[in-house]
């Protein structure tokens, strides 16, 4: 994919789930996303495949990070608190490095 195409729908996926995550927390606050998702099985399994997805990004994060020389630390916390943000945000600052080492390795 052109590194461009890349950033612009990268750009846009983050933006638009930014403004979300805000519409969302503004409703129901922090606490509320989880009593939300914990209070029926179909909301565990929602909650459950979020934690699944999210530790094997934060296993691929880790991966490209020792290859690429990146520091993983932050998008490795910021996924645990909020979520694909982490990976959202390890992959923009990836692709905005001009270092070509540097850049997400993405297939």
């Amino acid at each position: 994919m052109n590194r461009t195409i890349a950033l612009v729908v990268l750009g846009l996926i983050t933006l638009d789930f930014a403004a979300l995550t805000v519409y969302a927390l503004m409703e129901h606050g922090y606490v509320g996303l989880f009593a939300y998702q914990l209070a029926t099985p179909a909301g565990w399994q929602v909650l459950a495949d979020l934690v699944i997805v999210c530790l094997l990004a934060m296993a691929w994060m880790i991966a490209d990070a020792r290859r690429s020389g990146r520091t993983v630390w932050p998008y490795l916390l910021l996924t645990v608190f909020g979520g694909s943000f982490g990976p959202l945000l390890y992959l923009l600052v990836g692709l905005l490095d001009s270092r070509p080492d540097a850049r997400p390795v993405l297939g």
